[in-house]
């Protein structure tokens, strides 16, 4: 279940229907209904049997969004997405710069005196704290604000209803690959790794949560449309360095046709758990698989060991 997030008090509340961002022209509802319309908010869908694969006619279109929730706060009548991991099909604009400037660091710079450490020398944090979760990643990664959004979908679905979803994410080499598959003059970039935390509403148990979205993100962002190239492998327990107890799932894939310039195969491995509200939560890597730069399966076990529960500071 996700905790929300609460505007600026200058602003309008993105609940309010009015208000979201994801009604403004131009841009699809992206959540699961009405009444939810946050896509990090999405349920947690089964991955679905192989399709039997193919082509199922036409290039994948972009496949991975980011939204800055707060630039909805900022200027309601702006569309607020931006991709992320380019394709060939639409493109929904980027955040103004001025946007980005009001959001608050996730990195907890120990200069600042007041924001969460790192607990591996030398990395950076990342905080969701709607969520109340953080994790540390490598010093070469770069955290996202707390109110940036990536998601994947079908690429043939109209109304962009998540697979999956991650909220306050890191990327790693955000412009690993850059491409102008569908000829509009504009390069699409893509990272060569994300990561962050989702709530996995309707989840019975993490184990269910951890291979549905392992599984989901490898689909979503590398194989489409053929489910036949995703394997999924055993879930294993896993205890994160704080003690958080869960379950970890590897998913990745193979034979991917490189029909873009920046396709290739992907793997995910995400690591599922209860909060102390008993609700199933979750830290997800997402990344390009069989390539030189494949992040190692070791460096992300020891991200996901730094997974930890956070609580946002009162204020005095």
């Amino acid at each position: 279940m996700w905790h929300g997030e609460q505007p600026p008090t200058s602003g309008p509340d993105p609940h309010d229907p009015q208000n979201n961002p994801y009604r403004q022209p131009g841009h699809q509802q992206t959540g699961p209904s009405a009444q939810s319309p946050r896509p990090w908010d999405a349920p947690t869908l089964p991955a679905a049997p192989p399709s039997g694969g193919g082509d199922a006619g036409g290039g994948r279109r972009t496949r991975m969004t980011a939204i800055g929730a707060a630039a909805a706060v900022v200027a309601a009548s702006a569309v607020t997405g931006a991709v992320l991991l380019g394709g060939d099909g639409d493109q929904a604009p980027a955040p103004a710069p001025s946007t980005s400037s009001t959001a608050p660091s996730p990195t907890g710079n120990p200069r600042g005196g007041d924001g969460p450490k790192p607990t591996v020398a030398g990395w950076k944090v990342v905080v969701n704290p709607d969520l109340g979760v953080a994790f540390d990643v490598p010093a070469e990664w770069a955290p996202q604000s707390p109110d940036w959004v990536s998601y994947v979908t079908e690429d043939d679905d109209p109304l962009e209803k998540p697979l999956v979803a991650m909220k306050a994410p890191a990327l790693l080499k955000e412009k690993w690959c850059s491409s102008d598959d569908d000829r509009d003059g504009t390069a699409d970039d893509t990272p060569l790794a994300s990561a962050g935390t989702r709530g996995n509403n309707g989840a019975r148990d993490p184990g269910e949560a951890a291979r549905a979205d392992s599984a989901n993100w490898v689909y979503g962002l590398y194989t489409q449309p053929d489910r036949a190239k995703v394997t999924t492998g055993p879930a294993t327990s896993f205890t994160t360095d704080s003690g958080l107890d869960g379950t970890l799932v590897t998913s990745s894939s193979s034979g991917v046709e490189r029909r873009e310039k920046c396709d290739s195969d992907g793997k995910a491995t995400t690591f599922a758990f209860e909060n102390g509200d008993g609700d199933v939560v979750s830290w997800s890597f997402v990344g390009a698989h069989e390539v030189g730069e494949e992040v190692p399966d070791a460096t992300v076990k020891e991200i996901a060991r730094t997974v930890r529960l956070y609580t946002v500071p009162s204020e005095s």
